[in-house]
């Protein structure tokens, strides 16, 4: 079936939309219309240029090692520049070209009212370049949340069936672990976390090993920790898991866009994160990662049993092959996954842009950069606040992420005090325009939860904005002990 003519008349000259009706057309007609459903199957979206006159892009970046590179990068972004917004861990920016390219295509896909009944191969063909995946793995889902739901609705699990996860996870993760609890009798077990700069890697991985039983058949945790900002040992854990035959399943919603971690050499089974936190994408995406093939070097169990329970791709008549038990799919899984009646071709447009953005500016570049200005920050909370402040860890590498909490109040007790954390943060972004959160969660041998706050450090930041933020806490800690 042929694609709508673009005929429709707009009050926006098409010179200004950044695609010609004819080029939009031409690349989104290299997919074939799917028989029977009337829209586009796998068809590539637009890729028009930005237009001209909205500044600096990723491609015409200065060198990596100019002075001037990271204060160009801020720039690619439309943040308020009276706002320092160090809240990324709660949701992110999109860089211009990304809004261009998003707007662009909802307004060619509104000029020609151009369905999207596809699978995005080509989007997950990008996206999974820089997870270190294969595109039969990769779905660009709608967040962390819907990820993890995916994932654990999706797996085998029957009554009496163990879950073996942490008590510092996010409500992405426990609500679809209480479903299955009440639904199918899965019971749940939970590890509680030390916190602070006193562990090491394998201090976590053996408190997971205590508390393994015969009936435990999925590991589950958060990497980093939302609440403390604490990265687990991800393939340390992995091992562990491949160890007792278990599923590993990973919220790891602050990974995509902060680190450059290649998901086969992780290990894991499943990991969900966000593509609108870190990585900066268009609201409402996130990214699902399966592992649909045995990679003896990173992973040689036979792949969990899982069903894609979400989807309009999924056969309805035959079923699929049995899932691979070498290093090659035996078919593409995030098809079905990703096959979820009409699309949006103006949001997946947005997601590949940003992936081909973090991919132009560098993955393990942009890690090195949030993890030294993280790692800045901690060095000057210890000098203030003292290294018990920390609820983060510091010392050991393997620990560390671009998210840092701690205590900023010299009384102990503060820590009980919400309110008094929640009015800091407010007074912070009143009085100086820096804007952080709260975080709140339990404390081994604490009654009461604790409450301190967390702070971002992404690659639109520098320095001296770790600096302001630190001096301004200070004072207003001061003002308010």
């Amino acid at each position: 079936m042929a694609l709508p003519r673009l005929h429709a008349r707009t009050s926006t000259p098409r010179s200004a939309l950044g695609v010609s009706r004819r080029g939009f057309v031409g690349l989104l007609g290299a997919g074939a219309a799917t028989a029977g459903v009337g829209a586009v199957a796998g068809a590539p979206l637009a890729h028009a240029a930005t237009p001209s006159g909205s500044g600096l892009t990723s491609a015409s970046l200065p060198a990596p090692s100019s002075p001037a590179y990271w204060d160009a990068v801020r720039r690619l972004f439309m943040l308020d520049k009276d706002i320092l917004f160090m809240n990324v861990g709660t949701v992110g920016s999109p860089p211009r070209e990304v809004l261009d390219r998003v707007d662009n295509v909802h307004r060619e896909v509104a000029a020609g009212a151009i369905a999207a009944y596809s699978n995005f191969a080509d989007v997950r063909e990008v996206a999974a370049r820089g997870y270190g995946c294969d595109p039969d793995e990769l779905v660009v889902s709608h967040n962390t949340s819907d990820g993890m739901s995916k994932i654990i609705a999706g797996l085998a699990l029957k009554e009496g069936d163990e879950i073996l996860t942490t008590n510092h996870e996010h409500s992405g993760g426990n609500v679809p672990m209480a479903l299955a609890r009440d639904r199918l009798g899965v019971v749940i077990k939970r590890v509680a976390l030390p916190v602070g700069n006193d562990q090491r890697a394998e201090d976590y991985v053996a408190l997971f090993r205590k508390a393994i039983t015969s009936r435990t058949k999925v590991l589950l945790f958060s990497a980093p920790t939302y609440k403390t900002g604490t990265m687990l040992p991800i393939r340390m854990l992995a091992k562990l898991a491949q160890e007792y035959g278990l599923t590993t399943v990973v919220d790891g919603a602050h990974i995509p866009g902060m680190m450059a971690y290649d998901f086969h050499e992780l290990g894991v089974d499943f990991l969900a994160g966000s593509a609108a936190k870190w990585q900066c994408g268009p609201g409402g995406t996130g990214i699902l990662y399966i592992r649909n093939k045995v990679i003896a070097a990173h992973n040689p169990n036979p792949l969990p049993e899982f069903w894609p329970v979400v989807s309009s791709g999924y056969p309805s008549e035959g079923g699929r092959p049995a899932r691979s038990n070498g290093p090659t799919a035996s078919y593409d899984i995030a098809a079905d996954l990703q096959s979820v009646g009409n699309g949006s071709l103006a949001v997946m447009a947005g997601v590949r842009e940003v992936c081909e953005v973090w991919d132009r500016i560098g993955r393990q570049r942009i890690q090195d950069h949030v993890l030294g200005l993280s790692s800045h920050l901690r060095e000057l909370v210890v000098e203030r606040w003292g290294v018990k402040s920390l609820y983060s860890p510091k010392d050991d590498p393997r620990l560390v992420c671009a998210l840092t909490s701690f205590a900023p109040f010299s009384d102990p007790r503060d820590v009980f005090d919400g309110q008094k954390t929640t009015k800091l943060v407010q007074r912070l972004k009143d009085e100086y325009g820096i804007v952080i959160r709260t975080s709140d969660f339990p404390v081994i041998g604490s009654a009461k939860p604790h409450s301190v706050i967390r702070v971002s450090t992404h690659l639109f930041h520098q320095k001296a904005d770790v600096e302001r933020v630190v001096n301004a806490l200070w004072t207003l800690s001061r003002d308010m002990s």
